[in-house]
């Protein structure tokens, strides 16, 4: 079921499957092409036009809000919570993700989460958010889910995301690099309730 996932530290993915998708770029010295980038919202550990450069191509066709939108080059579509595209037969979904009880992630500045299908898989992507009512609506396969705290849900917090998600395998996300450690990892894997898996950081 992770067949294809690769993460890259921090919040960053690549998902290799009929196209190369990644989430989130930050901090990467480069890698293969993309054919599409998902970037969830601004702040610079998301939204890094630095990285996103590396991997860009010509045809690269990238999917944000509008807020990153103008820091952005190339093809950029701005989809908002709710909406979907297609891009090459990918569909992507924006979802809702915000902080309910803490100012970083305001749910008025339209960060996105993401939903990718790939064939019949359904990927989760929950992008900087806490425990929000709209997770009950999520279906999705892999769901992966930030643990660390601070600015985003916390390992348990996560927890009752997964468990509510029912997703065939989860993927603790957003820790190692600013804040969070591998035992939020190693905490959220102990009381998530489905299968989960700790992905080795990649280049």
């Amino acid at each position: 079921m992770i067949a294809g996932i690769h993460w890259l530290g921090h919040a960053s993915f690549r998902l290799d499957n009929e196209k190369i998708v990644y989430i989130d770029p930050y901090k990467i010295s480069g890698g293969q092409a993309a054919d599409i980038i998902l970037v969830s919202h601004t702040h610079y550990d998301h939204c890094s036009p630095a990285s996103i450069e590396r991997i860009l191509r010509a045809d690269t066709v990238t999917v944000t809000c509008a807020e990153c939108a103008k820091k952005l080059k190339g093809d950029v579509r701005i989809i908002t919570p709710g909406q979907s595209i297609t891009i090459g037969g990918i569909v992507v979904e924006g979802v809702a993700a915000y902080n309910t009880n803490k100012p970083f992630h305001p749910r008025s500045e339209g960060g996105l989460g993401f939903i990718v299908t790939f064939g019949t898989r359904r990927i989760y992507y929950a992008g900087d958010t806490d425990l929000i009512p709209e997770m009950a609506t999520v279906s999705a396969d892999v769901a992966l889910l930030p643990v660390s705290g601070t600015y985003v849900m916390s390992a348990d917090e996560a927890a009752e995301a997964a468990k509510r998600i029912k997703p065939a395998v989860a993927i603790p996300m957003h820790y190692g690099t600013i804040v969070g450690s591998r035992s939020d990892a190693m905490r959220f894997k102990e009381l998530a309730g489905v299968p989960v898996e700790i992905l080795e950081k990649e280049a």
